[in-house]
């Protein structure tokens, strides 16, 4: 039965499904909804993407968020595990 506070119950259901809590998945799609999908993606940071750091890189930001036992990790590990962190 469709929640009647998620406004794009297609996104949040796809977003469940990638593994998202259940807030964040309300809050992006009720966003999506509000502005536009493709606003959504605008409104992000200046982050450099993950992909463009260099390994060096992203073990200082695995470092800074307390990511133990990246030494020996290939760049794509070391991607994976920050963003499931």
């Amino acid at each position: 039965m469709p929640n009647p506070s998620i406004k794009d119950e297609e996104l949040y259901r796809k977003l469940k499904d990638e593994g998202n809590s259940s807030e964040k998945a309300a809050r992006i799609a009720n966003a999506a909804a509000r502005d536009g999908r493709e606003k959504l993606g605008e409104r992000g940071g200046d982050a450099e993407r993950y992909e463009d750091r260099t390994v060096d890189e992203l073990r200082d930001r695995a470092k800074e968020l307390g990511i133990e036992g990246t030494s020996k990790l290939k760049k794509a590990e070391l991607i994976d595990r920050l963003r499931n962190h």
